[in-house]
């Protein structure tokens, strides 16, 4: 492949991996171990996946789409901040499959709304996914659409029964993270404070891991 296109929700789930590297106006351009990189941060959900392709495919001799950030777990094998490799992506919203180019991993499903614990354990019964995430499918679709080898690798932030609030409230029609709204809803519930302080530090570390097992995976790959 002559460079990769790195699909990502959130900056922070792209920082570790991208420190270093040049960033033209929203795009971030470096490498990962044997392979050039492109990558771009769009938003949550598939909405502002489908852009964030477009932006990054708009740079022009991308070889590969390389879904990466943030998974929910719906089994207890699997605790933050574990980074794993994804074997199969399902679109919650049509049953559609999709096989990565990987080789091996979990199966992950794509909902359109963040999962609550009541939610992990449906999903984790309906379709024997281990992984939840918002955005993978999204890419999946159009790497399939570009007749291109799509990659997923996921940092787990949270477990299957933890007690988190109702995020979906906080994201944008546009994929938007709405920071102020979300930090003062949390300021007047308390009972909020331990698990989004336990989820922040979860998530810093699972980027860590990520951008460790994704330079790895591709510094092994040909």
């Amino acid at each position: 492949m002559s460079r990769i296109g790195i699909i990502v929700a959130f900056p922070g789930e792209l920082k570790p991996l991208a420190r270093g590297w040049e960033k033209r106006g929203s795009v971030f351009h470096g490498r990962i171990g044997k392979c050039e990189a492109v990558a771009f941060a769009g938003g949550i959900g598939a909405r502002a996946a489908a852009h964030a392709c477009e932006v990054v495919l708009g740079q022009g001799n991308v070889g590969a789409l390389v879904s990466i950030g943030w998974a929910g777990s719906l089994s207890c094998g699997l605790e933050p901040p574990q980074a794993v490799a994804v074997r199969e992506v399902i679109d919650a919203a049509n049953g559609e499959i999709f096989a990565t180019a990987n080789g091996d991993g979990q199966r992950l499903i794509t909902l359109d709304r963040i999962a609550d614990a009541q939610q992990k354990r449906q999903l984790a019964q309906q379709y024997q996914a281990v992984l939840v995430d918002m955005e993978a499918a999204a890419v999946a679709r159009i790497a399939r659409a570009h007749n291109l080898p799509f990659y997923c690798f996921k940092g787990v932030s949270d477990g299957p029964s933890d007690n988190l609030p109702d995020f979906n409230r906080f994201t944008g029609k546009n994929g938007e993270w709405r920071m102020a709204a979300f930090l003062f809803y949390i300021g007047r519930n308390p009972t909020y404070w331990g698990p989004v302080r336990r989820l922040a530090i979860n998530s810093r570390r699972a980027a860590q891991e990520l951008a460790l097992f994704v330079d790895g995976f591709f510094a092994a790959s040909r």
